[in-house]
């Protein structure tokens, strides 16, 4: 059973040590993130952690690769507030669970092979703008609430929240130097918490952001009319949803496969991930995706199982349920410590390194997928502007490469041999290349240093034929490859064409003409 399951990877060895202790560390940076997303939408506290539990046990089971894992996430929080406001959490639990279907089905068509489209520059942007809302989020730990309003810390309280993150930090960078026996963020957050424990230190920790003490999941039917009213409301959220969901999910999967060496399995994810968030709808959960800072934490614990993300989950499950009183008394600082670090990792330094030999338009598009996904927060809208942006310069950069070269054979007949796609962007570069009315009785273009590409493409052979046609004039084309001739024969309404027994040669004419 545990096989068909996959919860461990027996192809490799497994170190549980570092499996266990990955996971204790991943739970103790989940919790605070979760139940601060959790209040930033307007949820009950105890909804952020049952998702973390729900989504973080779902897909380290059934997910698409060991290594990632997943939680109550800002990036789908963020989706969730409006609804919230205007028609409360049932409405909410509903969309959750409707995000899920879409996710399921996304999966079950296997449609997630389509992040691949995404490029280099675009995933550049979304990690580092990633880093940088990571980076950001924890200053928020830096203010405190004075007569109802929010205020940065100052004084004394100040001097020890930076002293405690500096040390942390120092733990996270010079333990492993050490020894690598053991996750130095989980070192470093168990010796602040000593510390702070033992000499009575007063500072943040995380009952200021919530209480944590609660119970198992309970079943929940959405309290909702299920009528097209209804669904009619909570369709677009929940659409959106699984859409921010899988863009986050699959660009943690790419990233993680880049840092293994590994090839996770984009349609499991996806399936997994509408799993989860399905439960979450019927289980008081405020839903989620894949976690980029929390598996970069797990990875750089060592993990490379599913483990540590079951760990991570019932960690959760027991600190909800036992363990409050304990994990309350965690000092702020120790995690905001490790999630400085995270962001430290998560950032592309090295894109600054190689900048200068990037073309300029990847540089803008990377810039702009940082700077969209700092902005507002929404991870889905940068990645699917900067894919726009990046095919609209490489449609642009084809478009200028069509070239023509022009000769007369022995027999008369006017060759015109094309370098470069003929498609949408070149077709207007390749139209103006002809001159019919000087131009012999018969016409040859050689395609054999050139593709059609798209309808466009179709169309000005077609309005090309015509031209000829009416000037009492032959146009054959040559030289096309077996899918250009098929996409041709495919658009036969718009254009006949007669394919000859050489398969590297056949004459394009339009009979419609001689009626």
């Amino acid at each position: 059973m545990m096989s068909k399951l996959n919860l461990f990877d027996f192809s490799q060895k497994i170190d549980y040590k570092v499996e266990i202790l990955a996971g204790l560390t991943v739970a103790m940076t989940m919790i605070p993130e979760s139940l601060s997303f959790a209040i930033l939408g307007g949820f009950p506290p105890l909804a952020g952690l049952y998702a973390a539990f729900i989504m973080g046990l779902f897909t380290a089971v059934f997910g698409g690769r060991p290594g990632m894992v997943s939680g109550g996430a800002g990036a789908t929080v963020i989706v969730l507030i409006a609804l919230m406001k205007s028609h409360g959490i049932e409405y909410v639990f509903a969309a959750v669970a409707l995000a899920g279907i879409f996710q399921i089905l996304v999966g079950i068509f296997k449609l997630g092979k389509f992040i691949r489209l995404v490029p280099q520059p675009v995933m550049f942007g979304f990690v580092n703008g990633l880093a940088i809302i990571i980076f950001m989020s924890q200053l928020e730990q830096f203010k405190t609430v004075v007569n109802g309003h929010s205020a940065w810390l100052s004084g004394n309280p100040l001097w020890i929240m930076l002293g405690l993150v500096a040390l942390t930090i120092a733990i996270v960078v010079f333990l492993p130097k050490i020894t690598k026996a053991v996750p130095s963020s989980l070192v470093a957050i168990i010796v602040v918490f000593a510390i702070v424990l033992t000499l009575g230190i007063d500072t943040k920790v995380v009952k200021n952001i919530a209480a944590v003490s609660g119970g198992f999941p309970p079943f929940h039917i959405p309290a909702i009319p299920f009528n097209l009213n209804t669904l009619s409301i909570i369709f677009p959220f929940a659409l959106i949803m699984a859409g921010v969901g899988l863009t986050e999910g699959l660009l943690t999967l790419n990233l993680v496969d880049e840092i293994t060496g590994t090839k996770g399995n984009s349609s499991k994810e996806c399936i997994a991930q509408g799993g989860a968030n399905m439960l979450n709808g019927f289980f008081f959960g405020m839903g989620g995706c894949p976690m980029i800072a929390q598996t970069l934490v797990n990875l750089s614990a060592g993990s490379r199982a599913r483990l540590s993300g079951i760990v991570a989950a019932f960690t959760i499950l027991m600190i909800i349920i036992w363990g409050a009183p304990i994990i309350e008394r965690v000092p702020m600082a120790a995690l905001v410590g490790v999630m400085v670090m995270v962001a430290i990792g998560t950032f592309e330094w090295m894109s600054f390194r190689i900048i200068n030999k990037m073309p300029k338009q990847d540089i803008f598009v990377g810039i702009m997928v940082a700077g969209i996904t700092v902005w507002l927060h929404n991870l889905a809208l940068a990645v699917l502007i900067g894919v726009i942006l990046s095919a609209l310069f490489f449609a642009w950069d084809n478009s200028k490469r069509i070239r023509v070269k022009k000769y007369t054979d022995q027999a008369g007949v006017m060759h015109y041999e094309l370098l470069g796609p003929l498609f949408f962007g070149s077709v207007t570069t390749f139209t103006e290349q002809f001159d019919i009315s000087s131009d012999p009785e018969q016409v040859v273009i050689d395609f054999k240093e050139s593709r059609i590409a798209d309808m466009s493409a179709i169309d000005a052979i077609h309005k090309l034929t015509k031209r000829y046609f009416e000037a009492n004039k032959t146009l054959q084309l040559r030289h096309l490859s077996a899918d250009c001739r098929s996409l041709l024969q495919d658009a036969a309404t718009v254009i006949e064409v007669n394919i000859l027994e050489d398969p590297n040669y056949f004459i394009a004419t339009d009979r419609r003409y001689k009626n």
